[in-house]
C-alpha cells in the first residue's frame, strides 16, 4: 500500500474520484470537492479534513483512525463495513448519513444534527453523542455500551438490537422510540425499578 504522509491537499477537485489501497498520514485536505467520490480500502490516519465536500460518496473497508472534520458536509454519505475510531466532527452536514457496519468507537458527535440518519451494526463503544439531536434516526444494533449520552434526543427512533445499557431515562429523551423486550428491561434497571 502506497503511503502519503505530511501532504497539504488544498481547492481541489476529486469529483468522482476513485480512491484505492492508499494510506493517507498526518495529511490536510481543505476546501476539497470529493462529492460522488469512492473509497476501497483507503486509509485515511490522524488526518484534517476541512470543509470538504463528501456529498454523496461511498466509502467500503476503508479506515479514518482519529480524523478531524471542521465543516464538512456529509449530505448522503455512506460508510459500509469502515472504521472511524477516534474521529470527530464539528460544524457538519451530517443527514442524510448511511453507516452499516464497521467500528465508530470514541468518535465524537457531540452536538451534531442527525436526525434521520441510519447506523446498522455499527460499534459505538465510547462514542460522545452527547446534545446530539437524533430524533427518527434508525439505531439498529448498534454498541453503544459506555456511549456518553447526557441531554441527547433519540425521540421517535428505532433503537431495536442496540446495546442501551448506558442510556438513563432521566438524562436522554427517549420518547415514541421503538425498542425491544429486552432493551425494556435494561432502561427500567436504569430508573432503579425492578420487574415483579
Amino acid at each position: 500500500m502506497e503511503t502519503v504522509e505530511g501532504a497539504s491537499f488544498s481547492g481541489e477537485d476529486w469529483y468522482g474520484d476513485e480512491l484505492g489501497e492508499r494510506h493517507y498520514l498526518r495529511c490536510t485536505f481543505r476546501d476539497l470537492d470529493m462529492t460522488e467520490l469512492v473509497s476501497q480500502g483507503t486509509v485515511f490516519e490522524e488526518c484534517v479534513f476541512g470543509n470538504v465536500k463528501f456529498n454523496a460518496s461511498r466509502h467500503t473497508d476503508s479506515a479514518f483512525l482519529r480524523c478531524s472534520f471542521l465543516r464538512c458536509n456529509l449530505f448522503e454519505a455512506e460508510f459500509a463495513g469502515c472504521k472511524l475510531t477516534g474521529s470527530s466532527f464539528e460544524q457538519c452536514t451530517l443527514r442524510p448519513l448511511r453507516v452499516t457496519g464497521g467500528d465508530w468507537s470514541f468518535v465524537n458527535l457531540g452536538e451534531a444534527d442527525l436526525r434521520g440518519v441510519t447506523f446498522q451494526g455499527v460499534r459505538m463503544r465510547e462514542a460522545d453523542l452527547a446534545m446530539a439531536h437524533c430524533d427518527g434516526a434508525t439505531f439498529s444494533g448498534v454498541d453503544l455500551s459506555g456511549a456518553h449520552l447526557a441531554k441527547a434526543r433519540f425521540n421517535k427512533c428505532d433503537l431495536r438490537g442496540s446495546d442501551l445499557t448506558a442510556f438513563h431515562p432521566a438524562e436522554v429523551e427517549l420518547r415514541d422510540a421503538v425498542i425491544d423486550a429486552a432493551q425494556a428491561v435494561v432502561l427500567v434497571q436504569a430508573l432503579g425499578l425492578r420487574l415483579g
